[in-house]
């Protein structure tokens, strides 16, 4: 997820925006690349449906199936929200239903061993590599039985795997970390930045309920932590390519941790992933660099696509810590004598979907380069069939950004459901497919466009020579620039609706969103405004976000229907032109990011990482009761240019929502991001991720707790110290029934 982060100097950390593409139309771009060079392959029927956007993989299966998880049951899903809307709260405290309980069950700085102190809160504690990490973000269950084997019908034991994503930081320094706040200018202490690079990752945790609560268990053989320091392998068609060679790895096929981790997905075959989001603004690159690399060097080009111009700063000053190479590897000017002997491709080892099997602990983590390279969010399986591929759908969290989807080579086996080793799975279906990215039009269809040397508009782009399929899988965002896809408002999380398998996406909000331009309003982003904070302070573009989603034949298909599901905003917005989805004061809510269904209850639970409302609410989670793509109708949206001529918008749109079908489950504390979200799979406990409660606090005041603009979890009598700690809550209903309902 985008943190806000209101304490740093320079937002651009959080707020990449490096797609500068015209974008002209599919038809032209085609035309013109063909023309210019003649390529015409025997005629237009020869350039077959992979440029078109038909079948892409030959031999796929032409049945029609529903894609996502598979349905349960029509009669043990949710067919009523059974709890009373909660109102907004600006409190420091997680606000549920009446009939629920809260229970804070794992926090920063919490030991994963037991020999590890308990955590003091106070800048003093060290062993981070065995303590839980910062910015607890997207996390999913993973069931054990009594006697601790892999167990997918457990609910009373079983693993937390966890995205770390970042840490609350004001001018360089993550400063709650540090006893006296650490320091803020350059060069950094090595110590410090140690701590840093510990807290940033993964962990996995066990956990157990214990009559009406639950336990993390500190001793647990299963608790594992990674880090920006863990070694990692790199597999897919970037491994052992030019691109990944470093110091520390010469033959390109191991790198070092993961960084800056968002949302997660879990695999068919039962393992973890995790997305790498902001990972580009760790790196620092002098004013130099493109001279020395030379100006026609792809790897200049990729850097500025990736958000990295010459002379661009590093968010934490990694790099300016000492010679040792665990400093030295955030310099991306930090060039020798050739790629084996420094760290120029380092930035190219970021930015994958990271593969774990949270059931072995001593098994390396897998960066799958196949689902390609971008500010990856969360990741979305449709639900396998035997014979067909499998697909994934991942969205790239940057304003501007694309809409993704990875189809395997390798047809679902069914046997692989429960393999003998998780990760051999991932390596068959995960390491040889497809990419595509979406292409929306304005009469509510659309296209996959495939990725790939067999589509000649990518293969003779004159823009970027595309050369190998390493090359598309490290410069993602190019090659989608390259097919003409569509410029989305920060594609976040998604999900799978498990009634009818139908894909959602949150699109955050997005500043640049204007009338015309690079990003003008289109069908599926129809929205430009202004918005006023606390009555003084202006907002424009689209700010409070919306979800769309997308329904298809068959997963592998590269066609499909769309329209927004539902339009962020304030109740007391004008409806005519932000309040479209008629939002009252029960469900109301400004930038939705995380997004997960429940495979137990069909509920779809929507969570905000808000600053636009946070003058009236602290961020949220609502719970909705979706119905399908077309089951509203279309909206014109009028807007005046410059020139005072008109620019009408039309966009297919979902029935208007009212507090039966959408309504406020929880707020959370004070400045913090309600994101992450699992739950055991019989529906009746939810885990949830609060993020960075008390992020708005001043680094000047860290000896002064009565300055923080929140002390949670600390309120709520979890740990020890007043500073505000990232946390997961377990949720459950009194009487023990399935939530929501």
């Amino acid at each position: 997820m985008k943190r806000r982060t209101p304490n740093s100097p320079d937002h651009a950390f959080n707020n990449e925006d490096s797609n500068t593409s015209a974008n002209e139309t599919f038809d032209a771009v085609l035309n013109a690349r063909l023309q210019r060079r003649s390529l015409l392959l025997g005629g237009a029927a020869a350039l077959g449906t992979s440029v078109l956007g038909g079948t892409a993989l030959t031999g796929c299966a032409t049945t029609s199936t529903s894609m996502g998880a598979a349905p349960a049951p029509l009669n043990a899903m949710v067919s009523a929200l059974g709890f009373k809307a909660v109102p907004k709260s600006l409190a420091d405290t997680v606000v549920v239903p009446a009939g629920y309980r809260v229970q804070v069950l794992y926090g920063l700085g919490d030991p994963l061993r037991s020999d590890v102190p308990a955590f003091k809160n106070d800048g003093t504690d060290s062993q981070w590599e065995q303590r839980a990490g910062d910015h607890h973000d997207g996390m999913e269950w993973f069931g054990l039985d009594a006697q601790g084997r892999p167990s997918a019908s457990s609910t009373v034991r079983g693993v937390l795997a966890m995205n770390h994503e970042a840490t609350t930081d004001e001018k360089l320094s993550s400063f709650f970390l540090h006893a006296d706040g650490g320091k803020s200018t350059l060069p950094r202490p090595a110590s410090e930045v140690d701590k840093e690079l510990a807290i940033h990752g993964l962990s996995v945790v066990e956990v157990q309920a214990q009559g009406q609560q639950w336990k993390y268990l500190p001793q647990s053989a299963l608790n594992r932590r990674v880090t920006a320091m863990t070694e990692v392998l790199l597999t897919g068609p970037a491994a052992g390519s030019a691109h990944m060679v470093t110091k520390y790895s010469p033959d390109g096929t191991r790198a070092r941790g993961t960084l800056n981790n968002c949302g997660t997905g879990k695999t068919p075959w039962g393992t973890f992933v995790s997305g790498e989001e902001n990972w580009f603004g760790y790196f620092h690159r002098d004013a130099k660099d493109d001279e020395r690399r030379g100006k026609k060097d792809k790897q200049v080009a990729g850097l500025i696509r990736y958000g990295r111009k010459a002379g661009d700063a590093s968010r934490h000053g990694w790099e300016s810590a000492g010679a040792d190479d665990r400093f030295v590897r955030w310099n991306n000017g930090a060039i020798a004598a050739d790629a084996k002997s420094d760290y120029r491709n380092e930035f190219n080892t970021f930015g994958y979907v990271v593969e774990m099997d949270p059931y072995n602990p001593n098994e390396p983590v897998r960066k799958r380069t196949a689902l390609g390279r971008i500010a990856h969010e969360s990741v979305s399986f449709a639900a396998p069939v035997v014979g067909q591929p499998v697909v994934a759908y991942m969205g790239d969290d940057s304003r501007g950004e694309y809409m993704y989807k990875y189809v395997s080579a390798a047809r679902w086996d069914a046997a692989d459901a429960t393999p003998a080793k998780r990760l051999a799975a991932g390596d068959k279906y995960l390491n040889k497919g497809t990419l595509y990215a979406a292409k929306f039009k304005a009469d509510g269809t659309g296209e996959w466009l495939e990725l790939s040397l067999n589509n000649p508009i990518v293969s003779a782009n004159p823009d970027f020579e595309f050369g190998s399929d390493a090359d598309i899988a490290v410069f993602t965002r190019l090659a989608a620039d390259a097919v003409n896809a569509t410029k989305m408002d920060r594609p976040e999380w998604g999900g799978i609706n498990p009634r009818n398998g139908e894909f959602y996406m949150t699109l955050t909000n997005n500043s640049n969103r204007t009338v015309d331009g690079e990003m003008g309003v289109d069908a599926p982003n129809p929205r430009t405004y202004s918005d006023l904070k606390g009555g003084t302070k202006e907002s424009k573009g689209n700010v409070h976000g919306h979800i769309i989603r997308v329904a298809e034949g068959k997963p592998s298909d590269t066609s499909f229907r769309w329209d927004i599901y539902v339009f962020g905003a304030e109740s007391d917005a004008d409806t005519a032109r932000v309040n479209l989805s008629r939002l009252t004061e029960e469900n109301d809510m400004s930038a939705p990011d995380g997004l997960a269904f429940s495979a137990a209850t069909g509920i779809c639970w929507i969570q905000t990482d808000d600053g636009a409302y946070t003058d009236k609410t602290n961020c949220m989670m609502l719970a909705a009761l979706p119905g399908k793509v077309g089951d509203g109708d279309k909206k014109t949206l009028s807007y005046k240019r410059a020139d005072g001529s008109e620019k009408r918008v039309t966009t297919p749109v979902g029935k208007a929502q009212t507090p039966e079908t959408l309504k406020r489950f929880l707020v959370g504390p004070k400045d913090c991001e309600i994101t992450g979200l699992c739950e055991t799979p019989d529906g009746r406990t939810l885990f949830i991720n609060i993020q960075h409660p008390g992020e708005g606090t001043k680094m000047a005041d860290i000896g002064n707790p009565a300055k923080y603009t929140s002390q949670w979890p600390a309120n709520a009598g979890y740990g020890a110290g007043l500073r505000p700690r990232s946390a997961t809550i377990v949720i459950t209903k009194v009487d023990g029934g399935v939530i929501g309902s």
